[in-house]
């Protein structure tokens, strides 16, 4: 019943966030110069006032801010995302379209950061003080500060211009016109470097959040119990240290799984990677207001989606999260 109630609580508080978040979203984006009647009337190259006013009533951008404002919330609570007049489609269509193509990338990024992340970070606290750690340290150090659009550049630079090892762009072989397992394996291929890329930074965090909660855990009494009884030091590392190391890490995962989505727009980019976040950028240069606030909607509904699940999984592993 105290499970149920403290999900109810966070559920509605989710639902307030997301109508706060929907808000700022609408202001922020018609406060940006531009609109996508004055792009689509420089496209025709017309610039009679007659038409623009037209384009404007056409597209409700004659009301005022309020009206619009208030109009478009409503839309959001029937979970109507709009219709995009650049797309001539519907966004939620566009949206789920890309949604595959984005669940793939992240889904191996952040399988490949959190395994990597943690291998890394277990290894660095077990050498504490060595040069395995000064290493782990370094690197991790590095692919944080590093930003992301650079490292994918190189990363085409060295392994698909130099080496020819790669592709770079795309979802898959245009006009290789393949099925089954050789599709399966293309579509691997061009995943290989922006799945990579997007993980790298990831990666960086993980492991130092496991180097730090496995040194601290490390300290612990029941850790200088299981030294005195004669536990032998990899045994201790990966039953007592690990796995009581973990629930930070996993809870920062989380956290930061809703996130990626709408963080791979730089790297969607780079790549020509059709998903949501390159969708999000088109969106952004056409000024298609209605398909850029569903796209921002859509990664802040999931950022909330992966913070409950994170809530629930919690109550879970510690119930006196209920209590609190």
């Amino acid at each position: 019943m105290k499970r149920l109630q403290f999900m109810s609580v966070r559920v509605l508080q989710g639902l307030l966030a997301l109508l706060v978040i929907a808000t700022a979203n609408f202001l922020l984006v018609r406060a940006a110069p531009g609109d996508p009647v004055s792009i689509m009337a420089g496209e025709a190259g017309a610039s009679d006032p007659q038409f623009v006013a037209q384009l404007r009533a056409q597209f409700g951008l004659d009301q005022p801010m309020l009206v619009q404002l208030v109009s478009y919330l409503r839309h959001v609570v029937k979970l109507d995302l709009g219709y995009s007049y650049r797309q001539q489609q519907p966004v939620a269509d566009l949206i789920l379209e890309r949604l595959p193509a984005t669940l793939l990338l992240t889904g191996t990024a952040f399988g490949l950061s959190l395994l990597f992340g943690i291998v890394l970070g277990a290894l660095a606290s077990r050498h504490a003080g060595k040069w395995q750690d000064s290493l782990v340290t370094v690197v991790a150090l590095v692919f944080y500060a590093t930003p992301l659009y650079w490292l994918a550049m190189m990363a085409v630079l060295l392994f698909t211009v130099h080496f020819d090892l790669l592709p770079a762009f795309g979802f898959f072989t245009v006009g290789a016109d393949l099925t089954g397992i050789d599709k399966a394996l293309d579509i691997g291929k061009h995943l290989v470097l922006p799945a990579l890329t997007l993980a790298l930074f990831y990666m960086a965090v993980y492991a130092r959040m496991t180097r730090a909660s496995m040194l601290e855990v490390a300290q612990m009494d029941f850790v200088k119990t299981a030294r005195a009884k004669g536990v032998t030091p990899g045994r201790i590392q990966r039953r007592h240290i690990l796995r009581n190391a973990l629930l930070p890490v996993v809870t920062l995962a989380g956290i930061q799984a809703g996130g990626m989505i709408g963080g791979a727009v730089l790297t969607e980019t780079v790549f020509a990677w059709p998903g949501i976040g390159r969708l999000m950028f088109d969106a952004l240069l056409q000024r298609d207001y209605n398909l850029l606030l569903g796209c921002f909607l859509f990664t802040a509904a999931m950022a909330v989606l992966f913070n409950l699940i994170t809530d629930f999984v919690y109550t879970l592993t510690d119930p006196r999260i209920e209590l609190g």
